[in-house]
């Protein structure tokens, strides 16, 4: 693969964007001027079947923080409100991304938590800057994604400069209608959102919850305002020494992983697959079906990157296994090309609020921390990789591009390393592709006093409120009283939980689609 790499290196003549100078920030950020007096919060019903006593507000916030009388932008907050005599403030959740919507995660996880737990606090989500119902919301080039879209994989010339064509204009797109947004969609920007959400709210300190590139996040506030934290949820944790370059090279690794304990799963249920009990068997027919796809794609729209966008939420979450193997089958069997099809549209493909998510996900990280501007550094690592884990290295490659060409200059990573905390609870699986084990035993050491919580034998990505009974008896206890495991230090783990077992194939499509995981994960989204 090395060989073809130097064959492409003088044929693909698109050369990195210039970039819009903005001073980069060092890696501990400035305390934040005096704020201006923050709003009240004006509350109104916006109850859904699935969570009656949702309410909604909005609260304005400067786009520069160092400027906070200038140009204001509009977060859109709800929350669940306590029901308990005894408060313990509000509980701020996030779903991760960069680029998802809180909004709908407050109701769940105030449903999810045990009535009595739940009772004591406010639960309050939030859309982040650029994201959803806040305003503006960033839509840098809507359709983007729409199928179907050149082959992931670089193998000629053309392709890899098709892919790089996209790559570069949706980058541009962002520059000429965001110039003057886009130096402040960044992770310490969101932090200081979460401060003025704090103090809207009327509280001297902040109990936060988050998920995924959540983590990073709290974990960024929580060294911005130590003295402001009263408790610290990190579930699923990022590696706070890969942002992000490194951070989506070590995914490609794990998710190659999981997608192959996917494909073991099936060829374990060959009774109701049929594509053989050999792994390597079932791994050649996935293969052999993204080769054929790549030349006519199902159903004229699921080609070779459009199944990759479709497998990739099985790295996230097993629940959604039992699908993709029907579709799979299918194709592979019957020649059926209707299940992949639906499977394509149930997980793979992208709506307006994919779009949104896609261009704060840009956003945030391209500005966040420094990306090679010299795309042959790209390819040298991508085909490196390729050649160990053919996956999703060239498709995260791709999704990633745009940094290449990002028209803002990058800050410097925050470091997070913070001994000033009350004890901070993480969760981590073993086995999680999207935020790879070894970044929640790095977190663990650099947030002292924290206890770190390890799914042992899981690969699902967000394990709290998923079902896990054992995993939520330690949130629970923790949101109740602040009480959390200590191991004697003779491994990472200061309590260890086994895994759910992996599902069974569907008996009917109802029967796993209404489970917490699968509600849990809808909220979560992907690429997070």
């Amino acid at each position: 693969m090395r060989q073809r790499s130097a064959v492409l290196c003088g044929a693909v003549v698109i050369a990195a964007g210039a970039v819009t100078a903005v001073p980069a920030d060092a890696g501990t950020p400035r305390p934040a001027p005096a704020a201006a007096p923050a709003a009240d919060l004006h509350w109104k019903k916006c109850a859904t079947e699935d969570y009656p006593t949702l309410q909604c507000a909005s609260l304005k916030v400067p786009l520069d923080h160092a400027r906070p009388r200038g140009r204001q932008i509009t977060l859109a907050l709800s929350r669940v409100p306590h029901t308990a005599e005894s408060y313990q403030g509000p509980l701020l959740v996030n779903p991760g991304g960069p680029g998802g919507s809180g909004l709908s995660l407050a109701g769940f996880v105030a449903s999810s938590l045990p009535a009595e737990v739940a009772a004591q606090y406010d639960v309050v989500g939030f859309d982040p800057r650029g994201v959803g119902r806040s305003s503006p919301a960033l839509d840098c080039l809507p359709g983007h994604f729409d199928p179907v879209r050149p082959d992931s994989l670089p193998d000629t010339p053309d392709v890899e400069r098709a892919n790089l064509t996209r790559a570069k204009a949706f980058a541009d797109a962002c520059g000429d209608t965001y110039a003057d947004v886009l130096p402040y969609i960044d992770t310490v920007s969101a932090a200081r959102d979460v401060d003025a959400i704090r103090a809207a709210l009327g509280a001297e300190k902040l109990n936060y919850f988050g998920y995924s590139y959540g983590t990073y996040l709290g974990a960024v506030y929580a060294k911005l305002h130590p003295d402001r934290v009263r408790r610290l949820v990190l579930d699923s944790v990022v590696g706070p020494d890969d942002v992000w370059y490194d951070a989506n090279l070590n995914q490609d690794l794990a998710f190659n992983d999981r997608h192959r304990a996917f494909l073991a799963w099936i060829a374990e249920h060959d009774a109701a697959y049929g594509l053989g009990t050999d792994p390597e068997r079932v791994e050649t027919a996935w293969y052999a079906m993204r080769a054929a796809l790549a030349k006519k794609p199902a159903g004229g729209k699921v080609g070779a990157s459009e199944l990759e966008d479709t497998y990739l939420p099985g790295g996230y979450y097993n629940g959604y296994w039992p699908y993709l193997a029907e579709a799979f089958a299918a194709y592979v069997n019957d020649e059926d090309t209707g299940p992949l099809v639906e499977a394509y549209d149930n997980f793979g493909a992208q709506d307006a609020s994919g779009d949104n998510g896609y261009s704060v996900y840009t956003a945030v990280e391209c500005r966040d921390a420094s990306w090679p501007r010299d795309w042959d550094d790209w390819r040298d690592d991508s085909w490196g990789l390729y050649e160990k884990a053919p996956f999703m290295v060239w498709n995260n490659a791709w999704y990633n591009a745009p940094c290449a060409f990002w028209p803002t200059e990058s800050r410097e990573p925050v470091d997070v390393a913070n001994d000033e905390l009350p004890p901070v609870l993480l969760f981590q699986a073993t086995g999680d592709a999207a935020t790879p084990y070894e970044g929640g035993v790095t977190a663990h050491r650099l947030l002292g006093g924290s206890s770190l919580v390890v799914e042992e034998g899981g690969g699902n990505h967000g394990i709290t409120l998923s079902g896990n009974d054992c995993l939520d008896e330690h949130l629970a206890a923790y949101l109740s009283d602040g009480t959390v495991p200590r191991g004697d230090g003779g491994s990472a783990a200061d309590a260890v939980c086994p895994a759910l077992p992996d599902p069974t194939p569907l008996e009917s499509k109802a029967a796993s689609t209404s489970s917490r995981g699968s509600t849990l994960h809808g909220l979560l989204g992907f690429r997070g």
